[in-house]
């Protein structure tokens, strides 16, 4: 047993000079993987450290051609904490809404459909505009809004056509209200890009609330769960956040390039 002990006993410093003996070449034999608990307390924490690392890397790769490492949990291990597929559900329902916002608002070629869904402020509460109006195109240069069923909303609908965004300029006769429709100039253009951009920096706005909740309810188990395991959750939410962004950037990029030309 003594012969024993006295072989072990010169292995703690030949570990803890492993990595400097490997730098200059002296390929000094490695301890065997089993061996934590042969470790003086002064290398036990740099050896955990490797291994957590190795197991938990997110850090982006040196070197060229190396892209970042991903971490994967399983729902199932985690449901008791957050529901991650709910996340990433109310995630991509952001991107939805903008890809929606983009094709509804942000178009050159203009139809009365684009007009549906402005919405009215009225004493009475929130509506779209072709829930108080009929809304019909009489010429490809002029849209009409027929307010003879809301006629009390017809200013509302008027001043909401008006700060739509949209580069338009109503004009009201009686029940009536005439939108003409602006030649598609390179002002115009560049002025719906600008629009593509703001709605997209509000999107991510939305999109920074989601993650933003997601990791404070996950926050709460800090007591309760391994940090971790709290540590793998918020880098899968965060992971999640960094890919819906991508897919907006992705689409006002499309979108800026489909309306500048």
């Amino acid at each position: 047993m003594a012969v024993a002990l006295r072989c072990f006993r010169p292995l703690p410093p030949l570990l803890c000079r492993s990595s400097l003996a490997v730098r200059r070449g002296l390929g000094l034999p490695q301890a065997p993987a089993a061996c934590p608990a042969l470790l003086p307390d002064d290398c036990r924490q740099p050896v955990h450290q490797m291994l957590l690392t190795r197991q938990l890397a997110t850090k982006k790769a040196k070197g060229k051609g190396q892209s970042q490492a991903r971490v994967n949990i399983s729902a199932a291990l985690v449901e008791d904490i957050i529901n991650l597929e709910e996340t990433n559900e109310d995630m991509q329902a952001v991107v939805e809404a903008l890809k929606e916002d983009f094709s509804r608002n942000l178009s050159v070629r203009t139809s009365p459909g684009v007009l549906d869904h402005i919405i009215v402020v009225t004493k009475d509460g929130k509506f779209p505009l072709n829930q108080l109006g009929q809304i019909s195109q009489k010429s490809p240069q002029l849209i009409i809004v027929n307010m003879t069923n809301f006629p009390e909303s017809t200013a509302a609908a008027t001043k909401a056509i008006r700060e739509s965004g949209m580069n338009l300029n109503p004009e009201v006769d009686g029940t009536l209200i005439r939108v003409p429709i602006p030649k598609v100039t390179r002002e115009h253009r560049e002025s719906l890009a600008k629009l593509a951009k703001q709605s997209t920096n509000k999107s991510k706005e939305a999109l920074r609330k989601v993650r933003s909740k997601s990791i404070n309810q996950v926050k709460k188990f800090k007591s309760k769960v391994s940090e971790d395991t709290i540590w793998m959750i918020e880098k899968q939410i965060q992971q999640m956040a960094d890919s819906a962004a991508a897919e907006m950037d992705k689409l006002l990029a499309a979108k800026t390039k489909e309306l500048l030309g």
